[in-house]
């Protein structure tokens, strides 16, 4: 199951939400025939769709 959370930036996280960042770090990334993990060619061709602001990398 995916949870997702959008947190207004400058949030501190609570205790809790901290508990479950730790929790989930502890797991393995899991690769499967949906999201097969990238090769090093794949990872450097690998563009943003959606920039970060401030961004110098872009195009």
């Amino acid at each position: 199951m995916i949870v997702r959370y959008t947190l207004k930036r400058g949030t501190p996280l609570t205790p809790e939400q901290i508990a479950e960042i730790e929790e989930a770090a502890k797991y393995p990334i899991v690769f499967d025939e949906d999201c097969p993990e990238m090769t090093e060619e794949q990872l450097r061709q690998f563009k943003r769709v959606n920039p970060l602001p401030g961004d110098a990398k872009t195009g």
